[in-house]
């Protein structure tokens, strides 16, 4: 063998063996930083359960909406009347809490608190919806939809909601809670 094959194969295996000692530094490390645990630990997963509460008076429906969960959250609501009344429903609140959303949804303000032990579910303000300029006498249904957000928190520490993270409550939920009553 002459040589420069020597010296070029030398350098090879020079290259090889500097090559695998820094990644078997890296390998060490992590199989040092390895470590076991035993035992188990329970995980409960907090939810908000919102449950809308309606009474129809005088062609107008009262809303309020109850948390019953272990979050606190935000609530917003929207309601349909059908074609006819849509466009004629009227939407108002004693103390300015919710707000008209540019989605069609209307917003309450203030953060509702998660049930306490012992309490009552905290509830939102009154929302009344009201089809005005009623002239029939058919009968017509409104239909509510409402949805939850959980309360975060930005740096300064101010509640706000993202409203791309909904929390549904379960159909069954309001079945029970019109069983119990």
């Amino acid at each position: 063998m002459d040589k420069r094959k020597k010296k070029t194969l030398w350098l090879a295996a020079a290259a090889f063996t500097l090559t695998m000692g820094l990644s078997v530094g890296s390998a060490m490390a992590y199989f040092t930083t390895y470590t076991a645990a035993s035992g188990r630990a329970a995980l409960e997963l907090e939810q908000t359960v919102t449950i809308p509460q309606e009474e129809v008076a005088d062609w107008t429906k009262h809303v309020t909406i109850e948390n019953t969960g272990d979050v606190d959250c935000f609530v917003r609501v929207k309601a349909f009347a059908g074609e006819i009344y849509q466009d004629s429903l009227q939407y108002s609140d004693d103390h300015g809490k919710w707000t008209p959303g540019e989605d069609g949804y209307y917003y309450y303000s203030d953060v509702v608190p998660a049930k306490e032990e012992g309490k009552d579910p905290y509830r939102t303000e009154e929302l009344r919806i009201h089809i005005d300029n009623m002239d029939r006498e058919q009968s017509f249904n409104i239909i509510l939809v409402q949805e939850s957000t959980q309360v975060l928190y930005d740096e300064q520490g101010n509640p706000t909601a993202d409203w791309n993270r909904i929390m549904d409550s379960d159909e069954t939920v309001y079945a029970e809670e019109d069983e119990e009553q």
